[in-house]
């Protein structure tokens, strides 16, 4: 084997399917990436067994051939290289990369004891890359992380035809949101359930890309897999287990309280008074004649109070949040405005944005967070 390549090429491509080496292999061939040499391409892969990454580039290839080297090397490597032509060449049991005076060699791992991958599902349908990127990036946030609660640290995809609907919960928080894309079957309707660390890693990489080509196994198949495409990379992670929350009838209720609220005046609020408390202790909130009070701290402990003017409709009401899951859900929002709505003070506040204050509401995103109990 023999070839040499441009850096930024095999960086970016080495950057991608080291997001599947296994940090804690059972086999130590999964500690590797496989270099595969041909017909003036060079294919990279990778996995850890749950996902599975691969990326190809075009390179003058003056001797095919398939070795299987140290992930983590060859990340190092490739990183801190100058952007100048790297050739790689097999030479007996090691590889020889050179790069202008730079020189490494290379132990090989047994190519041949490197399980076989599995092949990406056929496209479900297609979605401009910036839009997946952010939608999952807004529901990721409220996925848990506690892996001994798998159903609690995924994100759910719902589609139905044109629309995709992802969620999130960790029990304390839900955020929905949906987008629009391009199905390839026009009554396309599936749903899968994947790691949330997963499709972000994935959305956020692919950005580059213009669109990605989202994959989903049939719901009847025995392999559940989903896979994610962009240009000259793929991706495919076997879907979690278990049943997401039922969460529709969330979607609709009867509101008491709404606010309207410039985001990034509440922002600054919300962190000056938490800094009072960690990031545990409820933040109170109290909703009265276009003011919002809000408090942290009680007793012999430090104390912070601030008041910003707000624009409310209906009964007051007074309420405390989890401060960091607060200040995430306005940051997700992504707007100029936020919509607060309140039901009553022990259940869920919807956070929604608005891109000015006589704007429309942005129905397409939906931050739910439970309220926490706080001393008076």
């Amino acid at each position: 084997m023999k070839f040499t390549v441009e850096q930024s090429a095999l960086t970016e491509g080495v950057n991608w399917v080291s997001r599947s080496l296994s940090t804690r292999p059972i086999r130590s061939e999964l500690l590797g990436i496989v270099i595969d040499a041909t017909n003036n391409e060079v294919f990279l892969s990778a996995s850890d067994l749950e996902t599975a990454s691969k990326s190809h580039f075009l390179a003058e290839v003056k001797q095919p051939g398939k070795v299987l080297v140290s992930g983590k090397l060859l990340s190092d490597i490739s990183r801190s290289l100058p952007n100048k032509p790297i050739t790689f060449a097999l030479d007996g049991t090691r590889v020889v990369v050179t790069s202008g005076s730079a020189k490494f060699t290379l132990p090989t791992l047994s190519v041949d004891e490197y399980p076989n991958l599995p092949t990406l599902p056929n496209s479900t349908g297609t979605v401009a890359s910036n839009v997946f990127a952010e939608a999952v990036g807004q529901v990721a946030i409220a996925a848990g992380r506690d892996d001994s609660l798998p159903s609690l640290t995924g994100v759910h995809v719902d589609i139905n035809g044109d629309t995709v609907t992802f969620a999130a919960t960790d029990r304390y928080r839900l955020a929905v949101r949906e987008i629009q894309w391009t199905p390839t079957a026009p009554n396309t309707s599936t749903t899968a359930f994947l790691r949330a660390r997963t499709i972000e890693s994935a959305a956020k990489s692919l950005i580059g890309s213009k669109e990605v080509s989202l994959s989903f196994a049939p719901n009847t198949s025995d392999d559940r897999l989903a896979g994610f495409a962009g240009e000259g990379k793929t991706m495919t992670s076997r879907m979690l287990d278990g049943t997401f929350p039922i969460y529709t009838n969330l979607l609709q209720r009867e509101v008491t309280t709404t606010a309207l609220i410039e985001v990034a005046t509440l922002l600054e609020s919300v962190r000056r008074v938490a800094l009072v408390a960690d990031k545990t202790v409820p933040l109170r909130l109290d909703f009265a004649d276009n003011t919002l009070s809000l408090a942290a701290g009680a007793g012999e402990e430090a104390q912070a109070t601030e008041a910003i003017e707000i624009l409310l409709t209906g009964e007051p009401i007074s309420i405390a949040f989890n401060p960091t899951f607060f200040e995430q859900g306005l940051i997700a929002v992504g707007t100029k405005f936020v919509q607060i709505t309140f039901t009553e003070s022990t259940k869920a506040a919807i956070l929604m944005g608005k891109s000015d204050k006589n704007g429309s509401i942005i129905e397409n995103y939906r931050y739910f967070l439970m309220p926490t109990r706080y001393a008076s």
